[in-house]
Parts: structure tokens; sequence; C-alpha cells
């Protein structure tokens, strides 16, 4: 399948996934009260998402390989955060861990096109007539 929109990345599509998913977890007593953590949660589970599509519409795979590390680097955010939250008991262990393996899932499906857009970027540059 070729891909010609962001929604067809399936990384975009674990994202958006991931995204809800904290969000309804942040949206139970007492997440929704800490008000600072809970909206830095949100946002970083949302920046994921954005910066995959913000990314793929730059049209350039160098744009796109940055956009796709911010967003590796947002989804590292989200551990972290979901960790701070179940520390405060913002969240049991039963909903931790599938958003952590979540996460972790997203991060790793981005580390792969990271990977296949690099290569496919230093095979253009090294090809003869380029």
């Amino acid at each position: 399948m070729k891909v010609t929109s962001f929604e067809d990345l399936i990384a975009w599509q674990k994202a958006r996934e991931l995204r809800r998913h904290v969000y309804r977890a942040s949206a139970n007593r007492p997440f929704y009260r800490d008000f600072e953590m809970r909206d830095q949660i949100r946002g970083a589970a949302l920046s994921v998402m954005s910066n995959i599509a913000e990314g793929f519409e730059r049209n350039r795979i160098p744009e796109f390989l940055y956009f796709l590390r911010v967003a590796k680097a947002s989804c590292g955010e989200v551990r972290s955060e979901l960790y701070a939250a179940f520390d405060e008991g913002y969240i049991p262990e039963t909903a931790l861990r599938p958003l952590l393996n979540q996460a972790t899932e997203v991060c790793r499906i981005l580390r792969g096109l990271e990977r296949s857009l690099t290569a496919k970027l230093s095979t253009r540059h090294s090809a003869p007539g380029t």
C-alpha cells in the first residue's frame, strides 16, 4: 500500500490511539485535578501524533526525519509522565502497564520509520548522478 497521507501511516494511527487513551486516563479523579500534570501529559501525547503529521506534510525526508525525532522524544515524555502519574496515585498499575506498552510500541514504530527513511535518504544521496 502506498502512503499518500499521514493518516495512512501506522505510526500516526498508533499515536492517535495513544493520545486517546492518555486523555481518558487523565480525565479521571484525582488526575484531572492536577492541571499541570494533566495538561503536560496530554500535550506530550498530542505532540506525538501532531509532529508525525507535520513532518509528513513537509514533503521532504530530512524535515520528516526531524519531526519524527521530535515525536519520538514526546513519546518518551509521555512514558516518563505516566510513571509520575502512577507515583502520585493518579493511575493504578493495571492502567499504567498497557499505557506504557502502547507508548513503547509507538516509539519502536517511530524508530523503524526513522531508520527506513534514513536508509532511503542515504541511498538517494549515494546513487550515481544525484
